[in-house]
Order: structure tokens, then C-alpha cells, then sequence
């Protein structure tokens, strides 16, 4: 369905991107943000999936800038932790906004993450103008809590993620209050990812229907 297309942030840097388009008049925008493995076959069907549901969907290779065209399978979780320690969060939010530009949808874009790229959605709800956000098991957080969205944004959690252990989910909880947090207690981290060993079925179609909710009620 997608296509990859080239975007051009603000500081003139290029990076690669996949968009996947509707069929029919478009809800709106969603840009789909990366994990650390870069912009996997997964994160591609994700984008898909979300075209099918009516968005205008742009994912950019958010790891670009320093590792172009990189794709890591999921055994390669310290290789892709490297290269997301490499970028300037900056340069990461200005490459987020390329991608809303591509959506061509104006002031109704929201934005999806998942891992590093759900912490990322919050962010992008607090440096950008989105319409809303959602934001899947993404940790990474914490190190802008002082920052707050100017939309709303969606959060879900495992309640067996070892990456976010309770005080961590307490501390987001006490630093989003205004957020819509689910927990699933039988999931871990990745959940969302059918790639993945962490894969739950369940929790992946309840946190979908959740987040696709959302999203019609912000677009």
C-alpha cells in the first residue's frame, strides 16, 4: 500500500520516510514513530494498518541522521540503543515535523510511537502542534516530565515490562496527570509488535482499539 518518500527537515537534513495513503477522503494525519531497530518491516505494516483505518500515514527514519537505511531485527536491542544515544532530541523533533508536513492534512495530524518512538510521541505533544498523541510503553519519558503536552495524549503500559518497573509508571503517572493511561497486565515490553517474543495478542488488539478510538475523538 505505502511508498517511501524523502523528507526535508527544517536544518536541511534528508531522511527517508515510508507514507501510506487511504482510499476515499482521509480522517486525518498520523505519523508512525520508530522503536530503536529503526523502520523495520513492522513498523511499515503499522503504518499500513493505520492507512487502512483512514490516515494519511508517514513514518520517518527517525535514525537517519546518524545510521541511514538501517533496520535491525529484534535481537539487536544494544546495537539500536547505540544509534538512539548518537541523536540530538532536536534534531529527532524537527525530523517529526517533516513528517507531519508529509501528511499534507494541516492542523489535523496526530502522532503514534512505540518504544523510544512512544516517548517521542509525548514529546513531539510538547514541542509540536498535534492533535493528539499516543505513546506505547515509551519509558523515556521521565527525562522531560518538567515539559507538558499541548494535546491530548494516550499511554499504554505492560504491566510486565522490566524496562518500566511500577516507580517509573508512579513517577509518569505523577508527571502526566491529564493523561489516559491503560495498563495491561499481562504484557510486557513490545507487546504491540507481532515481530516480537513479547507479542500478546490481546493486549495488542485492546491497546489498537483504544488508540484508534482516541484518535477519532481528536481528529
Amino acid at each position: 500500500m505505502g511508498e517511501n518518500i524523502q523528507l526535508t527537515a527544517a536544518d536541511g537534513h534528508q531522511l527517508q520516510a515510508y507514507k501510506a495513503v487511504p482510499e476515499g477522503t482521509p480522517r486525518g494525519g498520523l505519523v508512525v514513530i520508530q522503536e530503536v531497530f529503526g523502520l523495520t518491516d513492522h513498523i511499515r505494516r503499522v503504518t499500513d494498518n493505520f492507512a487502512e483505518a483512514g490516515y494519511v500515514a508517514v513514518a520517518p527514519a527517525l535514525f537517519d541522521r546518524v545510521a541511514p537505511g538501517i533496520s535491525l531485527p529484534y535481537t539487536e536491542v544494544e546495537q539500536g540503543r547505540d544509534v538512539m544515544l548518537q541523536l540530538d532530541l532536536d534534531e529527532s523533533v524537527q525530523d517529526i515535523e517533516a513528517a507531519i508536513s508529509a501528511t499534507g492534512q494541516a492542523s489535523k495530524v496526530a502522532a503514534v510511537g512505540y518504544c523510544w518512538g512512544g516517548a517521542m510521541a509525548d514529546l513531539a505533544a510538547c514541542r509540536l502542534m498535534l492533535s493528539g498523541a499516543v505513546a506505547y510503553y515509551g519509558g523515556r519519558l521521565t527525562a522531560w516530565l518538567e515539559l507538558k503536552p499541548k494535546c491530548p495524549v494516550l499511554y499504554h503500559f505492560g504491566g510486565n515490562d522490566p524496562l518500566i518497573p511500577t516507580p517509573t509508571l508512579q513517577q509518569i503517572r505523577a508527571g502526566r496527570p491529564d493523561g489516559i493511561m491503560y495498563l495491561y497486565p499481562e504484557a510486557g515490553h513490545g507487546f504491540n509488535c507481532d515481530d516480537r517474543e513479547d507479542f500478546h495478542a490481546d493486549s495488542a488488539a485492546q491497546a489498537l482499539n483504544r488508540t484508534l478510538t482516541f484518535l477519532a475523538s481528536c481528529i
